[in-house]
C-alpha cells in the first residue's frame, strides 16, 4: 500500500533522484521543453515551479536560495533575467504537460514537459482554430440571414415599382380625358360666335 507517500521515488536513491531532477529542470530552463517519461515529468513540476516562484523575487537570497538546488549559473542567469519576466503575471501553472502516448522498447508513457509561455506557436494554433470555427459557424447563419434579408427588400423594391406603374397609367388616362371636353366646349363656342354676328349683319 501507498498511504502517505506523496512523492514517487523513481526507482532511485535520494541523491540519484536529486541528481536527476536538478538535471532535468536545468533542462528545461535552458531549452525551455523538453521530452521524457510521464512520472518524470509530473515529478519535474513539482520541483521546478517552486524555484520559478522564487526567482520572481529576484534578491542575493533567493539566487542562493534557487542556487542549492541547480548549482548551475547560467540556468540561475536564464531563470532570474528571462523566465521571471515573461511568467510575472502569471500566479503559478508555469509548466505544461503533454502526453505522446507510449514508446517502443518498454512501453512507457513519454510526456513533453514545457514552459506555458514559450509556446506561442500552440498558442497562436490554438486561437486562430477557435476563431476560424466561430466564424465559419456565425458566417453560415449570417449568410444566409443576409441572403433572406437582401431577397425580401428586393422583391419589395419590384413590388412598389409595380404598383406605382398601376397608379401612374389612370392618371394619365384621366388627364387626357378632360383635354378632350375641353376641346368639345370651345368647338361650340366658336360656332356659336360666327351666328350671332351673322344675326346682327342682318338686323
Amino acid at each position: 500500500m501507498r498511504h502517505g507517500n506523496k512523492t514517487n521515488h523513481l526507482g532511485r536513491t535520494h541523491s540519484h533522484r536529486d541528481a536527476l531532477l536538478k538535471n532535468l529542470a536545468i533542462s528545461l530552463i535552458q531549452y525551455k521543453r523538453i521530452e521524457t517519461t510521464l512520472a518524470k515529468a509530473k515529478e519535474l513540476r513539482k520541483y521546478v515551479e517552486p524555484l520559478i516562484t522564487k526567482a520572481k523575487n529576484d534578491t542575493t537570497h533567493s539566487r542562493r536560495t534557487v542556487f542549492s538546488y541547480l548549482q548551475d549559473k547560467e540556468s540561475i542567469k536564464t531563470l532570474f533575467g528571462e523566465i521571471a519576466e515573461k511568467v510575472a503575471s502569471r500566479n503559478g501553472g508555469y509548466t505544461r504537460i503533454i502526453k505522446l502516448g507510449s514508446r517502443f522498447g518498454d512501453n512507457a508513457e513519454v510526456a513533453l514537459i514545457e514552459l506555458v509561455d514559450y509556446n506561442e506557436a500552440l498558442l497562436t494554433a490554438v486561437e486562430e482554430k477557435t476563431t476560424k470555427t466561430r466564424r465559419s459557424r456565425r458566417g453560415g447563419k449570417k449568410s444566409e440571414g443576409t441572403a433572406e434579408t437582401t431577397a425580401t427588400p428586393v422583391a419589395a423594391v419590384d413590388e412598389s415599382s409595380a404598383e406605382v406603374v398601376e397608379d401612374e397609367t389612370p392618371v394619365a388616362v384621366a388627364e387626357a380625358e378632360p383635354a378632350t371636353e375641353k376641346v368639345a366646349d370651345t368647338t361650340p363656342a366658336q360656332d356659336e360666335t360666327p351666328a350671332s354676328e351673322e344675326d346682327k349683319k342682318e338686323a
